[in-house]
Order: structure tokens, then sequence, then C-alpha cells
């Protein structure tokens, strides 16, 4: 199934042969302080720049009704003057019939953090804020 929309995402999970457990992590744009007037030129323009995470939660697929009432949760948890650009999601399968728990996720959870502060995010599905995906490139 090809993921068109965040709400794709969800369908595809509650479809799964095994429970599943999602990932999100809400990451910001961030342009450096050192940027030269090129990179700032590019940002200005919507090009470029750093993601910096700034935060995180698991859910089941069931504990979501859609991408609004993920992006209304995160709005109670967002810091002023620190607002998402875009959230990366990641899915962990459960066995047996049973869902992975949030203890569980935890690790995951991290890797998933300093994977996306290191740049590497490949393995993630990015969505804007509107729940659309995003292409890098």
């Amino acid at each position: 199934m090809e993921i068109f929309s965040f709400d794709d995402l969800l369908r595809a999970a509650r479809l799964q042969p095994e429970p599943q457990r999602l990932l999100f992590v809400f990451a910001a744009v961030e342009l450096s302080d050192d940027a030269t007037p090129a990179q700032r030129a590019r940002f200005e323009a919507g090009q470029g720049g750093a993601l910096v995470p700034l935060m995180c939660v698991d859910k089941t697929p069931q504990e979501l009704a859609s991408f609004d009432a993920l992006v209304r949760e995160a709005q109670q948890f967002t810091a002023p003057g620190h607002d998402w650009a875009m959230v990366f999601a990641a899915a962990m399968s459960g066995t047996l019939n049973r869902a992975p728990t949030s203890a569980e996720a935890e690790a995951p959870l991290q890797r998933m953090v300093d994977s996306i502060k290191a740049g590497s995010h490949g393995a993630f599905i990015p969505f804007d804020r509107q729940g659309q995906p995003v292409r890098f490139g």
C-alpha cells in the first residue's frame, strides 16, 4: 500500500496482521547561527536548514482517530516559539497478537531522535503539518 497521507499510514497500520505501535518524532527546521548568506537565502526560500527533534510520542493506531487528532495533542506539548514543521513516523510490529508497549517503544523512539539529529531519516516517513508526506531531495 502506498502512503499518500498520514491517514493512509493509520489505515495501513490497522490492516497489519500483527498489532502495531506507531512512533512519532516532531521536528523543527532551523538555521544555524553561523549560516552563510547563501544558506540564509535558501532557508528563506523554504530550502535547507537542520532538523531539530522537539518531542516524541508513541501510539497504537487505535489511539489515533486522524492526523488532526495527533496535531491537537501535539499542540498541548509544544513550547512557545518551538513549533514543529514536520513529524516523522515509524511503526513497530507486535507479536503473538500483542502490540508493543510504550516501555518497549522508548529505545526505538530514542534511536529515531538520534537518527534525525544525525540527518539519517530515510527509514521514517516524514509528514508536513497538513499530514502530507514530505520528499527530501
